[in-house]
C-alpha cells in the first residue's frame, strides 16, 4: 500500500509543481496582496482536486473516453473561461488601479479556484491515469480513500504554501514594481493555455 501511494504523490507533484493556470492564480493573488484572496482560491482549487480524484476512482475518466463529446465541450468551455480570465489579467496591466483581485471577497476568490480548476477535465484524466497505472487490481476502499486523500493533502500543501510565500513582503514589493508587466505575463501564459484547450477539441472533434 505504501509503494502505491508513493507512487501517486510522485506523480501527483510532478504535475502539481509544472506552472499552469492555478498555480498562476495563487501566486498572483497572494503577491498582489490579497492573502486571504489566494488561500481560498487555494481551497476552491482543492475542493475541485477532491472532486476530479472521486469521479476517476468512480470511472469519470472511462466514461470522457466513451463519449468524447462531453470531454470536448468541458474543456471548450475550460477555455474560454482561461480566455475570459486572461483579458481581465491583461487588462488590469494596463491601469494603475488594482488587478484581478479588486473587491473580491473570499467566496468570489474560492469560486475563482474553483472554477479555473474544474474546467480543466485533463484533471480527471490525469487522476484516472495515474489510478489505472498505480492502484492494485480490486483495490479496497481504504486504498482508494487514501489515494483521494493523498491528492487532495497535496495540492492543499502545495498552494498553501504559494499562497503564503508569494504573500511575503518582499514578494509582494517586487511585484509592485512590475505590476504591469507581471499581469500581462499571466494574462498571456493563462490565455495561452485556454487557447491550447480550444484548438486541442477542435482538432480530436474533426478526427474520424
Amino acid at each position: 500500500m505504501l509503494t502505491t501511494l508513493l507512487t501517486i504523490m510522485i506523480l501527483h507533484w510532478v504535475v502539481l509543481v509544472t506552472p499552469g493556470a492555478n498555480l498562476i492564480l495563487v501566486t498572483q493573488l497572494a503577491a498582489s496582496g490579497h492573502k486571504r484572496g489566494a488561500m481560498f482560491a487555494s481551497l476552491g482549487v482543492c475542493t475541485v482536486t477532491l472532486v476530479w480524484a472521486s469521479l476517476a476512482i468512480l470511472g469519470l475518466s472511462a466514461v470522457f473516453t466513451a463519449v468524447p463529446q462531453l470531454r470536448f465541450a468541458v474543456q471548450i468551455i475550460g477555455g474560454a473561461y482561461l480566455i475570459y480570465v486572461a483579458i481581465k489579467l491583461w487588462r488590469s496591466g494596463h491601469s494603475t488601479s488594482d488587478n484581478l483581485a479588486a473587491s473580491m471577497d473570499r467566496w468570489a476568490a474560492y469560486r475563482l479556484g474553483f472554477l479555473t480548476n474544474i474546467t480543466n477535465p485533463k484533471s480527471a484524466l490525469f487522476f484516472g491515469s495515474v489510478f489505472a497505472t498505480s492502484l492494485p487490481h480490486a483495490p479496497g476502499a481504504a486504498m482508494l480513500i487514501s489515494a483521494v486523500a493523498l491528492v487532495v493533502a497535496n495540492a492543499l500543501l502545495w498552494h498553501c504554501f504559494l499562497a503564503l510565500a508569494f504573500s511575503h513582503p518582499r514578494m509582494q514589493a517586487g511585484y509592485a514594481k512590475q505590476r504591469m508587466r507581471l499581469n500581462r505575463i499571466a494574462g498571456a501564459i493563462v490565455g495561452v493555455i485556454g487557447a491550447k484547450l480550444l484548438v486541442a477539441s477542435l482538432v480530436e472533434a474533426k478526427q474520424p
